[in-house]
């Protein structure tokens, strides 16, 4: 009895080891002979975070091997968000187009194509791709309509490109709001004729509606037409009395228009309703050494530089101050400052491709 238990255990633990070691190969075998995971989200994700030179071979190698039609797009579609991320826009362009070919319906690789486009400066060719691809898909790199917009201004198609601002934001086409948004990009491309119309449209629809008069102040500004611009900017005032943007711009305004005291007294009461903004001190700074009070520029001045020492304009305004109190070494130093930051502000030449 004390020989045979033993045997028997034995036994049972080698059966048990064999079809452990049984089962064991199957399951091997069937993950061999499963289809390996699709490799595009990891592709993705590389371009996304930054990696597309280590993604672009991978996917140069999946454009020979993927199946044509809507597997060939998807490639062709990573690849040339790759190029894109790269600012690679002549091959972006390339391989969107590529994408298209093999899937005329993928809305991806339109709105792709219709953004490179865009950024290459063909905006008729990128409307009817925009317009195609808005609504089709989430992995957008900017809002399509927003670019679609842009797309009609720069064409012309003022009426279209107000449309497409208030579907972003959910206003009526043909409403005061939708009139006043557009009329606001517009002056930020410096379309201002068309801006000072589109926001008068809006107050005739709306008298009432806020910043109206204050985005028609802008665009007078804009047009360096003081007057009228003050005008504006005072009727914002009395309807919306508790806007420091209203009281900067008015500010703004009286300084260009050489009336320091006014300048100053509205600069101030813009401080005083939003005092995290550096715009009015940086103004007040200016408003300052205009009137020879060198002392009163520099309180205001570096208080703007202790809440944003990458401003190059608070910088240049500091030196000026500096050498105005004969505070020689410091003046060298802010003015070094601001031409440091204004030169790494300035835009670069893309790279030929």
């Amino acid at each position: 009895m004390s020989f045979r238990r033993p045997l028997e255990t034995a036994l049972h633990l080698l059966s048990s080891s064999l079809l452990l070691f049984v089962c064991t190969s199957a399951v091997f075998a069937q993950e061999a002979a499963a289809p390996s995971a699709d490799p595009l989200p990891a592709l993705r994700h590389a371009i996304e975070t930054g990696h597309a030179a280590e993604a672009l071979p991978r996917l140069d190698s999946l454009v020979a091997s993927a199946p044509p039609g809507p597997g060939l797009a998807a490639v062709q579609t990573l690849r040339g968000q790759a190029f894109y991320a790269q600012g690679r826009l002549g091959d972006a362009d390339t391989s969107f187009a590529q994408a298209l070919r093999a899937d005329p319906g993928s809305g991806e690789a339109a709105q792709m194509r219709g953004l490179t486009l865009f950024r290459l400066g063909r905006p008729a060719e990128a409307i009817p791709l925009l317009e195609s691809s808005v609504g089709k898909t989430e992995q957008a790199k900017a809002d399509p309509s927003y670019v679609l917009a842009l797309c009609y201004v720069d064409t012309r198609r003022y009426d279209d490109a107000r449309r497409a601002f208030a579907r972003q934001y959910g206003f009526a086409p043909d409403s005061a709001e939708a009139y006043l948004l557009a009329a606001r990009m517009l002056l930020r491309r410096e379309y201002l004729p068309i801006a000072q119309q589109f926001a008068q449209k809006a107050l005739a629809l709306d008298p009432g509606l806020p910043l109206a008069e204050s985005l028609l102040g802008e665009i007078e500004l804009a047009g360096n037409h003081l007057p009228e611009a003050a005008k504006d900017f005072e009727a914002e005032r009395a309807r919306n009395p508790l806007e420091p943007s209203v009281y900067d711009r008015l500010g703004d305004t009286y300084a260009r228009e050489g009336d320091y005291a006014r300048a100053r007294q509205a600069l101030q009461q813009a401080v005083l309703l939003e005092p995290q903004a550096t715009g009015p001190y940086i103004l007040l700074g200016k408003v300052m050494l205009k009137g020879g009070d060198a002392v009163g520029a520099l309180q205001y001045l570096e208080h703007a530089r202790s809440m944003d020492p990458s401003n190059y304009m608070t910088r240049n305004l500091l030196g000026q101050a500096y050498r105005a109190e004969g505070r020689r070494e410091e003046a060298t130093a802010e003015t070094e400052a601001a031409e440091r930051l204004q030169a790494a502000s300035e835009p670069k030449l893309a790279q030929p491709q």
